[in-house]
């Protein structure tokens, strides 16, 4: 009798852990960004590939090679989204009726080199709507 009462304690703990475990994981692999009008991600070594998402969580729990993902949004954003990221303006660029601003915030992993700088959160306004992407925007706005 007490060793199937040791037993059951044991089982009970490792699957416990199990449980921690894959809940861990799982919160790693939440989108960045709150769903917005359309949700993409970039897979492969160039990140050349766009899987457009409906379910972001989904899609990111279970995708493999993720090297981005990007967010678009109704109106401009730009200061909010800084704001939650608590990012740190770099540098600006502007064309075609469109300002991309090219941050960097410790809350994000993997960067891209530009312009002298490590950029891991990209924002671009314009048209009446907002995408925000790390570590860059790809596929055009």
């Amino acid at each position: 009798m007490r060793t199937v009462k040791s037993m059951l304690k044991v089982m009970a703990v490792v699957i416990l852990s199990l449980v921690c475990v894959l809940f861990a994981y799982a919160l790693r692999r939440a989108p960045v960004f709150e769903e917005g009008i359309a949700y993409e991600f970039y897979r492969g070594t160039s990140s050349a590939e766009i899987v457009l998402s409906e379910n972001p969580a989904l899609t990111k729990l279970f995708a493999v090679d993720i090297r981005g993902e990007s967010v678009r949004y109704a109106g401009d954003r730009y200061e909010e989204i800084a704001e939650e990221f608590k990012a740190t303006l770099l540098f600006t660029e502007s064309a075609a009726g469109i300002t991309n601003y090219y941050l960097y915030t410790p809350m994000l992993e993997r960067g891209v080199f530009l312009a002298g700088h490590e950029v891991n959160l990209h924002i671009a306004v314009g048209g009446g709507q907002t995408a925000a992407g790390t570590p860059l925007i790809f596929g055009g706005f």
